[in-house]
């Protein structure tokens, strides 16, 4: 996890979902704060959201990317909850002065309440829906024990990592051909 464009899509993939019971990679207290410090660089700055809320947002979004790759319509408490979301803390651009200039930089409005980092991930679930081009880039991990999603950099590229699960399936194939009745010596 911490690796994709998207903040979003690693929230999402903290829910393995090819598991049962699913496995909750942010379910402890623990483990959430560690999640959210590798994400604070791409996030605006705050406090940690609510685990409940958290949950709510995660489910929403693995709900209508999953919806997508499985060609079915997400729940419409799905689409609820991301635009809740999102709508907590809006942002807007605003102009500062530094030491070299004018620059400009966006300003988070959590007065009212809300998480700004909730309501980032929410947005960037909203870009890559709205955006057709990159959503087509949307893959699940070919690897059936793996339910990570991820962006495809590439059209060949059919693992979350190709040294983890692409490392896998070359071993696999590598096994099935040198360990099968009647080849590699056997």
């Amino acid at each position: 996890m911490g690796g994709e464009p998207l903040v979003a899509l690693d929230l999402a993939d903290t829910l393995m979902t090819v598991t049962e019971p699913a496995a909750d990679l942010i379910g402890t207290p623990e483990a959430s704060a560690a999640w959210w410090a590798l994400q604070s660089g791409s996030l605006p700055p705050g406090p940690a959201p609510d685990a409940a809320a958290v949950r709510r947002l995660r489910a929403a979004v693995r709900d209508v990317l999953d919806s997508h790759l499985e060609g079915r319509t997400a729940r419409p408490t799905s689409l609820d909850d991301i635009n809740a979301a999102a709508a907590v803390a809006p942002v807007s651009p605003r102009l500062v002065v530094t030491v070299d200039g004018i620059r400009g930089e966006e300003r988070w409005h959590t007065e009212h309440g809300g998480n700004a980092a909730l309501a980032a991930i929410a947005a960037e679930v909203i870009g890559l829906l709205a955006d057709n081009e990159r959503l087509g880039l949307l893959r699940r991990c070919a690897n059936p024990a793996c339910s990570m999603l991820f962006l495809a950099e590439n059209k060949r590229r059919k693992w979350c990592t190709s040294n983890i699960c692409g490392n896998r399936a070359r071993v696999a194939r590598h096994y099935e051909r040198t360990h099968t009745d009647g080849a590699g010596g056997i």
